[in-house]
């Protein structure tokens, strides 16, 4: 709710940013659990024994990537469920937007692995190289570039990791 001066107040922001940052993670987590689950079934597949020693590491780092950014997407609901009552929105929602942000940077580095892994086995190496990179380009852009461009452009300091109020803001 917003009040006769047309402002929130601190216990709405937090409330409004917490909405806002699980509405976040229910979009990022659907994919990352696909691939997670693409990814666990690879090595089940007849083909996989044919992979070498550079294809195998590099799985695996897609896989561990993976893996650690579904950790980091689903610890901000269960550290949620297991503060629920402690009274301290603002903390939680400046570690939820540290975990969510460090759980896209593993989940950019999955994909420009599996997108290597793939150009590597459908072509060759120098294909699987360059559309990574052009993958982590495209990811390192849209997902951050863009963001912090804008936040330069408009002068904006403030971190992006905490919110509006920043420290002095009281317990909501």
């Amino acid at each position: 709710m917003v009040n006769e001066t047309g402002e929130e107040s601190t216990a709405e922001r937090l409330d409004r940013e917490l909405v806002e940052l699980m509405q976040e993670i229910r979009v990022l987590l659907p994919g990352v659990q696909v691939m997670f689950a693409f990814l666990l079934v690879v090595p089940f597949s007849i083909g996989f024994k044919s992979v070498t020693g550079a294809e195998r590491a590099l799985y695996f780092v897609a896989l561990a990537a993976t893996s650690v950014s579904a950790v980091l997407f689903i610890a901000p609901g269960a550290r949620h469920r297991a503060r629920f009552r402690d009274r301290d929105k603002e903390a939680l929602i400046v570690s939820s937007n540290l975990l969510t942000l460090a759980g896209t940077a593993f989940l950019a580095v999955a994909m420009a692995a599996v997108v290597v892994l793939i150009g590597d086995y459908i072509y060759n190496w120098v294909v699987g190289i360059a559309s990574g990179l052009v993958t982590f380009a495209l990811i390192a852009w849209f997902w951050y570039g863009w963001s912090i461009s804008r936040r330069i452009e408009r002068g904006d300091t403030r971190p992006t990791f905490r919110p509006q109020g920043g420290r002095g803001t009281p317990k909501a």
